[in-house]
């Protein structure tokens, strides 16, 4: 069977985002933002998740555009939590990567699927 990269990166990127959310909490005592960025970007890879069971190429197309969504929303908390100092510069380098290869990732998904859904 093919390995599903979105899938093994949108939940490796969800961990991620969990331990971000704990040093928010724990170190930086910052709750609300961390709770925001938590909701989006654990979300990714649970509709990524729920996507492989969509039951119709427009279902598949609409969840991973919500997973999209989610991506997007999750960049901006990203941004906000660095440029209002709550992250350092590396780690904010590092999980931005992270987020645009599952950006890249998803938008592929996406356009592939409506190309052939309309063959």
């Amino acid at each position: 069977m093919k390995e599903n990269v979105v899938k093994n990166k949108s939940f490796t990127f969800a961990l991620r985002i969990v331990k971000m959310y704990q040093f928010l909490c724990e170190q930086k005592k910052e709750f609300i933002l961390s709770k925001q960025l938590l909701r989006s970007g654990t979300a990714i890879g649970a509709l990524v998740r729920e996507a492989e069971q969509a039951e119709s190429p427009a279902d598949f197309i609409h969840k991973m555009a919500i997973a999209l969504k989610e991506a997007n929303e999750t960049e901006y908390w990203i941004e906000l939590l660095f440029q209002s100092n709550y992250i350092d510069e590396t780690a904010y380098n590092s999980i931005k990567t992270d987020l645009t290869e599952i950006l890249k990732l998803l938008i592929s998904i996406i356009k592939a699927t409506k190309q052939n859904a309309k063959k």
